[in-house]
């Protein structure tokens, strides 16, 4: 092994170290992650929010024994791969060790931090992104047509991770036509590429147009319920934040693609950033969306500033490049992680506000980040129904329908009473399980429309009762309900059959 890698080593182990010890033991999984790990036991190949490679992870998971440990371990994994990549990227460069160095502290203490905590494509859409990025340099510097099929391979998987790669693309088409590099699109190796590309992500455009292309109605769901409150300044202001200690490579790396002689060649680079970042800026895309763009300018910036600071009195400056990524992630430590309880959290506030970290997508402040309140509340809603389900499952087939994802999610995870939760709800829509004949119902209902249940279910149940709820002051699903609705007097799975062909009729 080379000696440069001994400490690529211990970059790997740093990473997985600091992800395991970010979160506090207060905090749970993830609403989202729930949903994800769902997933394993749902294997298509595709679903409404996000294509298949996510719920092949789950079901390895669950092979492994669905714990704690192998849900965060994916996401550390894809992680370290990053800084790997990032490593190479630089290597490839003809970057020294110190730019190999400073660039792997950028992407270690930077906001991949906080993506790599949860289960969720993202993690792997970074990483991915990267490698795309990193096939066309190999392929500019080689020649070799292989990078170009490597590249193409690694597009139709970062389809079926996650539909937002498509903005890398979108950048990188028209820079490269921007450029002396647009000679590409002559070689015929392009299209057989992007041919087996397309081979790669038919499976999910065909489960699309087979179940009406659901991801029309979750980009408009989306666009009507959360994008609406994005704002563009805040937009940038957390492109900034994200790689906050290496922000000063970034914009060194984005000059040196303009002016560096060695780096002529890849010059389209910063043209496809610009590109990208104004589609997204276009579209209103959540912040989080572009931070797979980064990790490429870190590592043409490292390669830079290592050639600058290489002779005379300059390379006394090395040390100081490399303490600033350490230094100024120090604040954000203390503010952007679970690692802190919600009552020291809402003791001071002031500290997560600066950084915006309260709003939520909701446009307004609450107690907690949005995250971490999504994270509360979940064992505490399981063990409630758990409880609810014991009881009435005696007296005959129980469903448990939820609101949202998240309850299902979470009720099926934590559950040790056998529960399946089903709901109306994101990719349980297609899940409900119709072969039985229900005669009890318990109802989760979120805190906002508890207030209906009795009054319009309630007369189609012998009994109808408000037994329970979240209670948690700083959960996100604080004043969940959870009602019993026994003895049935209609045909429940009837009216759950009309219910789906309603909720389905509207993603038409």
């Amino acid at each position: 092994m080379k000696k440069d890698y001994w400490i690529l080593l211990l970059f790997i182990i740093a990473k997985f170290i600091l992800q395991y010890s970010l979160i506090s033991p207060e905090y749970e999984l993830h609403r989202d992650e729930y949903l994800h790990l769902d997933q394993a036991n749902h294997l298509a190949w595709g679903y409404l929010s996000v294509p298949p490679v996510n719920s092949w992870l789950a079901w390895m998971i669950k092979i492994l024994g669905n714990s704690i440990f192998w849900v965060k371990f994916f996401p550390a994994l894809f992680g370290a791969l990053t800084i790997v990549l990032t490593w190479k990227v630089v290597e490839e460069l003809n970057g020294s060790l110190f730019a190999k160095v400073l660039a792997s502290l950028g992407i270690l203490f930077s906001v991949l931090l906080r993506v790599n905590m949860l289960f969720q494509p993202t993690s792997l859409e970074i990483f991915l992104w990267l490698f795309l990025y990193y096939s066309l340099i190999k392929y500019f510097n080689s020649q070799q047509v292989r990078w170009i099929y490597i590249g193409a391979i690694i597009f139709g998987i970062g389809v079926l991770n996650k539909y937002n790669i498509a903005f890398s693309l979108l950048g990188l088409i028209p820079a490269l036509l921007l450029t002396e590099q647009r000679k590409i699109f002559m070689q015929s190796h392009v299209y057989w590429a992007a041919l087996l590309a397309l081979i790669i992500i038919f499976p999910n455009l065909l489960w699309q147009y087979q179940n009406q292309f659901p991801v029309i109605h979750h980009m408009k769901e989306l666009s009507e319920n959360q994008l609406v409150h994005v704002d563009r300044m805040d937009f940038m202001k957390s492109q900034i934040l994200f790689f906050i200690g290496v922000i000063f490579v970034m914009i060194t790396g984005w000059g040196a693609l303009l002016l560096y002689k060695p780096f002529e060649k890849f010059r389209f680079f910063f043209w496809s950033y610009i590109i990208t970042i104004t589609l997204f800026l276009f579209f209103k895309a959540k912040d989080y969306y572009a931070i797979g763009l980064y990790p490429v300018y870190i590592a043409f910036g490292s390669v830079f500033l290592g050639h600058l600071l290489e002779k005379g009195w300059k390379r006394f400056l090395k040390p100081v490049c490399i303490l600033v990524p350490v230094l100024l992630f120090l604040p954000l430590y203390n503010v952007a992680f679970p690692n802190k309880s919600p009552q020291y959290i809402e003791s001071h506030q002031d500290q997560y506000k600066k950084f915006g970290l309260l709003r939520w997508e909701d446009g307004k402040d609450h107690a907690l980040p949005q995250d971490f309140a999504d994270m509360q509340g979940w064992k505490e809603l399981a063990q409630k129904v758990d409880k609810e389900y014991s009881r009435l499952s005696k007296s005959g087939n129980t469903m448990v329908l939820c609101d949202n994802y998240g309850q299902a999610g979470a009720i099926n995870y934590y559950s040790k009473a056998g529960v399946v939760a089903m709901s109306f709800n994101a990719d349980y829509i297609n899940w409900i399980d119709l072969s039985k004949k229900y005669k009890n119902v318990i109802r989760i209902k979120e805190a906002s429309e508890a207030g209906k249940e009795l009054s319009e279910s309630g007369s189609f149940f012998e009994a109808a009762k408000l037994k329970d709820s979240v209670a948690n002051p700083y959960a996100r699903e604080r004043g969940t309900a959870i009602f019993r609705l026994q003895g049935a007097r209609i045909d429940v799975i009837k009216r759950i059959r009309e219910e789906i062909i309603e909720v389905k009729n509207e993603w038409k």
